[in-house]
């Protein structure tokens, strides 16, 4: 079964660039969606049902801000839409579903940046992916089988970021978010990517300047990470930079369909 994480920057748009299209050539079990940008009943009507899929989408309070969705070829046991938080829970970002014995968590961490382009929402940031990996800590520990994928906001190390050292002091590459993925790795998660592929100039998102995407100069921002009791199953994991339909692109990752039984 192949489990995808796509950041579509807006759910509309991205079906006007070829979404249904790329969704059947894909072929994906279970695609999680980040920053859909869309109130639940404007999703487009061709995504509900797509194809026999089950669908479930989260909006952010804020209208045309953050929002998250799942498209599945199978129904999900449950689905849990709240971390606990109320200042999290309204901007959208979280989705747990589970189908079987694995869980498939579908976030969007916040940007680090401001409204007045400051680095003032770091801090609630980093507040968000703890509260997330605290949430996933008994199960994970207990031996579950856990996917977090999702737009993370943050290029690890300098070998997932086109130019590091322009970078160093923006949101997205700061010491302190760089810090919180290594504290995630240090709790027992895996960068699915990074355990398939240790070279360069891989990217899953890049700036709408004119040129930028053409020469890849990008950023690795977008993850699924696979707790141990996942990674027994994970056959290898992906990224689709070919598929143009929004500034970032489709990660992926092949799992044994026993993960479920």
């Amino acid at each position: 079964m192949d489990v995808y994480s796509y950041n579509v920057n807006g759910i509309r748009a991205c079906v006007k660039k070829g979404f249904r299209d790329w969704m059947t050539e894909a072929k994906p079990t279970i695609v999680g969606l980040q920053e859909v940008r869309s109130p639940v009943d404007q999703v487009p009507e061709d995504l509900h049902g797509f194809d026999g899929f089950a669908h479930h989408f989260v909006a952010a309070e804020k209208k045309g801000y953050s929002g998250v969705g799942l498209l599945a070829a199978m129904e999900p046991d449950e689905v849990v839409t709240t971390m606990g938080e109320e200042r999290f829970d309204v901007e959208g970002r979280f989705q747990l579903a589970r189908f079987g014995k694995l869980t498939i968590v579908n976030v969007y961490v916040p940007n680090g940046t401001g409204p007045n382009r400051d680095l003032s929402r770091i801090p609630y940031k980093l507040d968000f992916t703890k509260r997330l990996f605290d949430i996933l800590e008994a199960e994970r520990s207990k031996g579950g089988r856990i996917l977090v994928m999702g737009d993370y906001n943050t290029a690890h190390r300098e070998i997932d970021i086109a130019r590091p050292k322009a970078n160093v002091k923006n949101s997205g590459f700061r010491p302190e978010e760089r810090e919180e993925m290594d504290r995630i790795l240090a709790l027992g998660w895996t960068d699915t990517f990074r355990h398939f592929e240790k070279g360069p100039d891989h990217y899953t998102w890049w700036s709408q300047r004119f040129g930028v995407r053409e020469k890849n100069i990008g950023w690795r921002i977008d993850y699924i990470m696979a707790s141990p009791g996942a990674m027994k199953f994970v056959k290898g994991a992906a990224i689709h930079p070919m598929v143009m339909c929004s500034d970032h692109c489709p990660i992926s990752v092949r799992l044994d369909d026993k993960v479920l039984k």
